[in-house]
């Protein structure tokens, strides 16, 4: 019997780790786990209160085996690098990363782990480039399998029509969805403006986990939001406790974000969308090196439409619902050098490569 572990570090990681989860569930010859991690929520401004029992509570009415052992596991799955990877011993360590982004973190992560040899499921090509530019391919093993998190939009898991019922929206008018990143962030130089064009579309506004908790991001950042809410009643503000943006984005018409992994998740559908440009030289961590791995003034450039004011959303948007040939064009061609698969089998992948490595041992 193999015993699989999925260590859900953040609860929002669990998008990306079910698909793979569900395939390894199906077979009765493993048998599967989520640790859950601390996520802190801050309160009152200055105490961190970890959320982890309200979590693993409710996994566990789901029916899922939760624990916090760290021995005695074949494979762990990781939503990213692990903090005390030494503690799981011989087990075959795999990332299937939470989010396909353009920031450095990833790989920041994994240089800080330099005698610990992970198993990286990759998207596509792209990111195969970037971990051999920083000699991770040297470090880790890399699997291209596509994304599972994203086998949802090809596997006839998501009814559009369905799903606009559900979230009570107009099926007579476009959808944009507004999903900006908690750090850097176009929220407060966006979001009223787009909020405002919920006369004329729906607009949802999707926003990133951390801006809820005020841990790494001001709790400013959602309650701006809750205010509009009063100026702009027809917007559609996704609640906190919703983490998986996946729908959302399947039924958008076009999205509106900036430095946020959902930009290439969005491109997966060959849809256009839209990214905010921000001032890409000052967005540094704390030892100077770059946020972004990629400009995002330049990321995309030609397939997605870039503004740098919120005067220009508007136009934008229009752009974006009707792209040229030429940015179609360019738009598949830049989906095809991230994404390697498209075809709602990537979670299958992994489990096949999980298991040979398994045997192999």
């Amino acid at each position: 019997m193999q015993k699989i572990l999925f260590n859900i570090a953040q609860e929002y990681y669990w998008t990306s780790l079910k698909p793979v989860y569900e395939q390894f569930a199906v077979d009765e010859n493993c048998e599967c786990y989520l640790k859950i991690g601390k996520n802190h929520k801050r309160f009152l401004y200055l105490f961190l209160i970890p959320q982890k029992n309200d979590i693993e509570r409710k996994l566990k009415k789901e029916g899922y085996r939760i624990t916090d052992e760290f021995k005695g596991f074949d494979v762990v799955f990781c939503g990213s690098p692990l903090k005390k990877p030494h503690k799981y011993k011989d087990a075959i360590l795999c990332n299937v990363d939470h989010g396909p982004g353009i920031k450095t973190l990833r790989y920041r992560n994994f240089l800080k782990q330099p005698k610990t040899r992970y198993v990286c499921f990759v998207e596509g090509q792209y990111r195969i480039d970037k971990f051999k530019k920083y000699g991770l391919d040297k470090l880790e093993k890399i699997y291209d399998v596509g994304l599972p998190k994203l086998d949802v939009f090809f596997n006839g898991t998501y009814k559009k029509d369905k799903l606009i019922e559900e979230y009570d929206l107009d099926p007579n008018k476009k959808i944009i969805l507004y999903a900006p990143s908690y750090k850097p962030t176009s929220i407060f130089m966006m979001g009223e403006k787009v909020t405002s064009l919920s006369g004329e579309y729906n607009v949802i506004v999707k926003l990133h986990p951390y801006s809820w908790t005020g841990k790494y991001a001001s709790h400013s950042q959602h309650k701006l939001f809750e205010n509009l809410e009063v100026k702009y009643p027809n917007f559609h503000l996704v609640p906190s406790d919703k983490h998986n943006i996946l729908p959302y984005i399947f039924i958008a018409d076009t999205m509106i974000s900036d430095g946020s992994s959902v930009i290439n998740e969005f491109l997966a559908l060959e849809k256009c969308g839209i990214i905010v440009d921000l001032p890409d030289n000052k967005l540094t961590h704390h030892d100077g090196e770059p946020l972004l791995e990629d400009k995002s003034s330049e990321w995309l450039k030609g397939s997605f439409v870039h503004i740098s004011s919120e005067k220009e959303v508007e136009n934008a948007v229009e752009t974006a619902l009707n792209p040229s040939k030429e940015r179609k064009k360019n738009i598949k061609k830049a989906k095809d050098y991230i994404f390697s698969y498209t075809d709602g089998k990537s979670a299958q992948r992994v489990k096949q490569v999980t298991e040979k490595l398994i045997k192999e041992r």
